[in-house]
This record gives C-alpha cells, structure tokens and sequence, in this order.
C-alpha cells in the first residue's frame, strides 16, 4: 500500500485520488466575442455593451451528450462545468435572476443537460461557480471589476451591499446543490483579498463572499462533496493554474502533503477563443497527465465549446490525443500516485514513475526513448516481469553484473537492465510496467 498519508480534508477524495483525470468546461457569453473568458474585464466592458451577447446567445448545436462521450474516450473520470463565470451569466435556470440562459434564444437549462449526460456516461459531474460577478447591481467595483478604470469608480460602490450579493451567492449554491442530484465537487473561483488599486479599490476574500455561511450550506446539502481552496477558506482541494508543480504541493505551513488537481488548458484560453495560437502539442499533453500523477496529483483538463454549443476541431483533436494514449495506458493512471519513496533514486533521466496505490507494480515512462538499454539502479531485487504496457509485450531484463548483452564499465549488481527494442513504439510516451516481488 502507498505509504502517502495526504491532510485530512472534510470532503470525501478517495475517489478523487483514484480517478486522477477530469475535463473543465468554460462555457457562457464570452465564447460569442471569442477573445478570451475575461473579455468583459479586458475590454472594460459596460453591461449595455455586454448585453448584445445575452440576447442573441443560442447554442443551438449543443449536444451535452456527445460531449460527455469525448469526455469519457478521452479518459476523463469526472467534469466541472461553469454554472456561472464572473461574467455573472447563470447558465441554469436560477429564480434569483433574470441574467439566466433560460432567458436567451437558448431557452432551456444548459447546466441539467450536462449533469444528465455526464452522469448517464458513468462520470462523476461537478459544478464551477465564480465568487465574482460583474453583474449583479450589489457586487461593488474592485480592482478586478470591468468598471475599475472609471473615474468614479469608488462612487459607483454609493447603494451596493455585499451581504446582499453574498445571500444571492447562498441561495443560487442551494439550487444548484439541490435541484440537480449528487454533485462531487463544487469550485468556488477567485479570492484576493490583498490586491489594492492606485484609485483606492480593493480586492475581496472570505469576508465578502462569507464563505464559512457558503461552505457550510454546501456541505449541509452534499455531505462528502469536494470543495477548492478559493474561497479563501482550506477546503479539499489545492488548485496550482497554469503552471506544472515540480513536486507534491504540501501545506504551507504543516508541510503535510494535499490533495491537489492542476487546472490546465488546451490553448492560451479558458473560454472559446478564435484565434488563439498557442495550442499544446500531442507530446506536452501527454507529459503534463503524467508528470501530474508522478507528483500524486490530479490533472483537470479544459475545453472552451463554441457559442454554438459545440467542441471545435483543435478541441476534438487534442481529445483525441488523450483517448488514443489513455487505451492502452490508463492503468499507469488510476489508481497510481508517486512513487515510493526508496524507489524514486531509481527513476532514469527523461522517465517518470508512477505506481499502484498497492505498491505491486510500477509504472516507467519513457519521455525520451533510449537507445537498446535502460539502467535502473537498486531495482534489480525487487522486479520479477517486465513488460510494455500498450502491448503488454515482454521485456526481457538482466542485472547489472550479467552483462551477456551489454559492453563497457560493469554496472553494480543492485542494477536492473532493461533491454528495450531499438524502434520506439508508435506511442507519444512508452510506459514499462514493472511486476514488483
């Protein structure tokens, strides 16, 4: 058994830990401008400018089905979709506002056709729900407010009430937590509360979303749901965006290791964008699940559909990229954390390890293909078969001081050999797995 003790959280992850991999939806108004989820901020939008968006908003090619099936090919165990970004558009049909898709040409509750459609492909649904709303006529300007450059932006705030808005935000997590089943994970975004303007606005934490009232209302509701740390509150979750830990994300002041997922995106964006470039290759895709579960964590993948409702080609295709891997691999993935500890030494270079939360076997991932021969120093003793996992093919393997098929320098005799086939596999990363004694 994996000998990691991660810090007690009150939500239930142990399915979490085992599933390893989920898809994140960003969906709503912003994928009709397509420049970017923050584009009402970025562009200090007014709301009567961001209204032609809300009234000609109709997914009419939104199929939340075939979405769940990709989702599901690909791999992905669990989704988070937005139920409202901070746009403040509710993509459910919410009784606290008219700012709602039912409301629009779409004319149908988008949030209860995803949680059917996922749920009926046998994966776990969770909802995203923004702490910020640029819309609500209670939520007060702040340094993240697309009205925070008017030159009388501090006046703006004359007649708003947070307390008011932070009702709205409980009685909204109620319906959501209420009218759509069991929901696994519920994903507050964003707190910042230091942040300081130089026209004297602030940012907003736990104090202004009062987030212990909207915890503990969620965890009345769903006894067991994972909550995210970004309510400025420790929760379940620690959510490193955008970037690749480099090793398992502990506490910052216990040090004890987390429960974490790291969000990341196909391209530059998180809502649909046209035109951006910067989409990941088929390799760095892979890398990032793996280099994530080498680290004992989970990795959260987004896609942005269209204002029309559906996945684009670059979407559908990077996927697919994980479908085609995830096949044949997925063993190296579920169920699998970091090494243990007196095995990682043993980890090559351009390799990472992964391995059976019941420590009997482990799993080798050849990010760069060596030629003919592997060495794994002090493994030699504790592996008893080898074999590719794609084709569950054997390796054959040898210590190092039973060099029949090696030449030069005797390697130590703890030393396992791994002689490989000189082609690479037509795999992105080859994985070995290793049959622990």
């Amino acid at each position: 058994m994996s000998s990691y003790i991660t810090r007690k959280t009150p939500g239930n992850t142990e399915w979490f830990r085992h599933d390893r991999f989920g898809m994140f939806i960003h969906w709503g108004l912003y994928a009709m401008p397509a420049r970017h989820e923050w584009i009402k901020n970025l562009e200090c939008m007014t709301d009567e400018h961001y209204q032609r968006y809300f009234e000609r908003f109709d997914p009419d090619l939104y199929d939340a089905r075939d979405w769940a099936k990709r989702a599901k090919a690909a791999g992905m165990k669990y989704a988070v979709f937005t139920a409202k970004h901070h746009e403040g558009f509710c993509m459910f049909d919410s009784q606290y506002t008219d700012y709602k898709c039912t409301n629009t040409p779409a004319g149908r509750d988008l949030v209860k056709e995803y949680v059917e459609a996922f749920r009926a492909e046998g994966l776990r649904v969770g909802f995203y729900y923004s702490l910020i709303d640029w819309h609500h006529p209670h939520f007060t300007v702040d340094t993240n407010h697309p009205r925070r450059k008017d030159p009388d932006a501090l006046k703006l705030n004359e007649g708003r009430d947070m307390r008011i808005y932070a009702q709205y935000m409980r009685d909204q997590v109620k319906e959501l937590l209420t009218n759509y089943g069991k929901i696994d994970i519920l994903w507050f975004d964003f707190s910042y509360p230091n942040a300081r303007s130089d026209n004297g606005l602030v940012g907003k934490g736990k104090e202004d979303w009062e987030s212990e009232k909207l915890i503990a209302l969620a965890r009345e509701l769903q006894p067991g749901i994972i909550i995210d740390n970004r309510a400025d509150m420790e929760q379940d979750l620690w959510t490193p965006e955008q970037f690749q830990p480099t090793q398992w994300v502990r506490h910052a002041e216990t040090g004890e290791l987390c429960t974490w997922e790291a969000c990341q995106t196909f391209s530059g964006s998180w809502g649909y964008h046209r035109d951006e470039q910067t989409w990941k290759s088929p390799e760095m895709l892979i890398r990032m699940l793996i280099n994530t579960v080498s680290l004992g964590g989970n990795l959260l993948m987004n896609v942005g559909p269209t204002a029309r409702g559906y996945l684009d080609d670059r979407a559908c295709d990077a996927l697919q990229v994980f479908a085609d891997w995830m096949k044949y691999n997925s063993r190296s993935i579920y169920g699998c954390t970091m090494a243990e500890p007196d095995l990682l030494p043993s980890c090559p270079q351009d390799c990472r390890f992964t391995q059976s939360e019941d420590g009997k076997r482990l799993y080798l991932h050849l990010m760069a293909y060596p030629f003919a021969y592997l060495n794994l120093p002090g493994l030699a003793d504790k592996v008893e078969y080898a074999q590719f996992l794609h084709d569950g093919s054997e390796i054959i393997f040898k210590r190092g001081s039973e060099q029949s098929f090696m030449h030069g320098s005797k390697l130590s005799d703890d030393t396992l050999i791994l002689r490989l086939p000189h082609v690479k596999p037509r795999v992105i990363v080859p994985v070995v797995e290793l049959f622990l004694k």
